[in-house]
């Protein structure tokens, strides 16, 4: 068969809180229709499959009436009587049963995987596409907890139906039609009630059990966010000596989790003896009918071995029922949870007619302007007011100001993590939400305040900044953040890991890995928020003289809450509560002596008393 790609489907749209589960199979269906041909022929071979395991008693009852056959003897019988081909038949049909049963997985394995591949990827996407707003209200632990399920689920949805209920369903249709076909209604009656009573009490108790089960998942996902909050924050935990504390508290949520998981549990036990009891009461009341026929003369040893046959075959993997339907109403909720994923909604997103920065895919100098712009995080709390600035292709602006005065906001709205909430940010003339944002964020490059790296090596991480640079230019990148000397001193040099989120390296080391990162990148744009902080002073000096060159000719913003390292800025904003109340050069707000002249009073008199 043909290899081919799947087709690239819409992404499902939101759900409500409360979704039947058929909505959740309607979605899913289009993945796995994007490869109708391999589905089509799974389906033929489930059905080739249950006819022939359907075969295999009926060719086995022919076998043991020849062998009962009365008026010759055993050997004569063994030799005379017992067809060579049917035998071989019994044989051919037992293999053909696994034949079909390993070809319909063998088709269906790519179905699957690739729809599981598609649905990730796509809710991979859809997450990176979301706002910081989402990300930064959402705990990781149960968001990759989610993903994982929602995975997970599909697989086993797939595997549940297709290779258990449906098989099933067919061979029910299959035994139920030879039964009526062959014998009494009885017979017919007695499997049919036996079933629509194992199958309502299943489903009845398993409903029961999915409440529970819920709740096991939903304490399990909540330990597992306790969990990763206190790993991630390991080095807090050990500053104030709280891992007792930390123990404690994921002790509660495994409590509660071990009391519903112990609840789940003997649950079970409960659906798997009131299971047991249905089909023993079916299976005797069965054979009992069937022992009448035959002392009657009305049946064969043959054809209670038929009936026998069939009725291990139906409830055999009726005796899974339970655990089938609990698991498919689980990993239907938990593709719900996943799909509810791809609904959330993108608070940030490009307008229909959104165009690139640079129509012509190469950069070129870029002017930024804010105009009368106003932003608030949450309703009740304004951040921004009326901000009015531009800074001019290839120069240079610096905005300083206390803790809290919005400096890092300004930095945010010009990455387009969130929109302003009035006035508007613009480049070349272009309000943001007017052009694509892949092409915007492309031209800008951050040293931000707080450094986060991927737990991978050095050179991973300067040369994500620009990730098909050569090694070469990711070498002249750290020669220029000055840390390059220090990379190799260590004894695996560029790869060296850097653990989770850096915390191998120091804060200054991690700084110089985000300089290089950004250099790397080489754009048009540049912000440095608090680029230097956390750095000595003479390494400060030396990297600040640096970045006064790599400045040159790019339309750069400084946010600094140090002012020696903006005092070269060709403008300088102060920002207070929000607004800006002061701007001109670094002389010009001296001779000023207003908020700027008493901050730079203020970090002389540190640096003095430091000395």
């Amino acid at each position: 068969m043909m290899r081919r790609t799947p087709p690239t489907m819409a992404l499902p749209g939101p759900i409500p809180e409360t979704r039947h589960d058929w909505h959740t199979i309607k979605t899913l269906l289009p993945y796995l229709w994007a490869w109708k041909g391999r589905v089509v022929f799974a389906l033929v071979c489930l059905l080739l499959a249950k006819l022939t395991n359907v075969a295999v008693p009926l060719v086995f009852k022919d076998i043991i009436d020849t062998f009962t056959l009365p008026g010759a003897s055993k050997l004569e019988q063994a030799v005379l009587l017992v067809p060579l081909g049917l035998l071989a038949t019994y044989g051919a049909l037992r293999f053909s049963t696994v034949l079909f049963t390993e070809l319909r997985e063998i088709f269906f394995a790519r179905v699957t995987q690739r729809a599981v591949r598609t649905i990730t990827l796509q809710v991979f996407e859809h997450l990176h596409s979301l706002s910081l707003r989402f990300h930064l209200d959402r705990q990781t632990g149960g968001l990759t907890r989610d993903i994982e399920r929602g995975t997970r689920s599909i697989g086993s949805l797939i595997s549940y139906t297709l290779y258990s209920i449906l098989p099933t369903l067919v061979e029910i249709a299959l035994v139920l039609g030879i039964l009526a076909a062959r014998y009494d209604k009885d017979f017919t009656l007695i499997t049919l009630i036996t079933l629509v009573l194992y199958v309502s009490f299943t489903i009845v108790v398993t409903n029961w059990r999915t409440v529970l089960r819920r709740e096991v998942n939903e304490l399990d996902s909540a330990a597992n966010v306790r969990a990763v909050d206190s790993l991630i924050n390991f080095e807090t935990v050990k500053y104030f000596n709280n891992e007792r504390w930390e123990h404690d508290r994921y002790d509660e949520q495994m409590q509660k989790w071990e009391k519903a998981q112990i609840k789940s549990q003997i649950s079970l036990s409960w659906l798997n003896l009131g299971q047991s009891l249905l089909i023993a009461a079916g299976v005797t009341v069965m054979m009992w009918r069937a022992a009448v026929g035959v002392a009657s003369g009305n049946m064969t040893v043959g054809d209670i071995v038929l009936v026998n046959a069939f009725l291990i075959q139906l409830y055999m993997p009726l005796n899974h029922l339970g655990v089938l339907y609990r698991e498919i109403r689980q990993s239907l909720t938990d593709i719900e949870r996943m799909f509810g994923l791809l609904g959330k909604n993108r608070e940030i997103q490009d307008a229909p007619d959104a165009r690139p920065l640079f129509p012509n895919a190469e950069s070129g100098p870029c002017e930024i302007e804010f105009v009368n712009v106003g932003f608030a995080y949450e309703s009740n709390r304004q951040i921004l007011f009326d901000v009015n600035f531009k800074v001019g292709a290839g120069r240079t602006v610096a905005v300083v100001g206390h803790s809290g005065s919005g400096k890092s906001t300004l930095a945010r709205l010009l990455f387009r993590f969130y929109d302003t909430s009035s006035g508007s940010v613009r480049i070349n003339g272009s309000d943001l939400r007017a052009l694509q944002q892949y092409s915007v964020r492309a031209a800008i490059g951050i040293v931000p305040q707080d450094t986060v790296l991927f737990n991978d090596t050095i050179f991973y991480n300067i040369q994500y900044g620009r990730p098909a640079a050569p090694r070469e230019e990711v070498i002249a990148a750290a020669q220029a953040a000055h840390i390059h000397d220090f990379i190799e001193r260590l004894p695996e040099g560029y790869q060296t890991r850097v653990g989770e989120r850096g915390l191998k390296l120091s804060g200054g080391e991690k700084q110089r890995v985000a300089i290089a990162r950004a250099l790397l990148k080489n754009p048009p744009i540049l912000i440095f928020d608090e680029a230097t902080s956390a750095l000595d002073s003479k390494t400060e000096k030396a990297i600040q003289a640096e970045l006064e060159q790599v400045a040159v000719g790019r339309t750069t913003l400084i946010i600094a809450h140090r002012l020696s390292t903006v005092m070269n800025a060709d403008e300088i904003l102060v920002l207070d509560a929000g607004r800006i109340v002061e701007r001109g050069s670094h002389r010009a707000l001296l001779a000023r002596d207003g908020l700027y002249a008493q901050m730079w009073a203020l970090q002389q008199q540190q640096h003095l008393i430091e000395a």
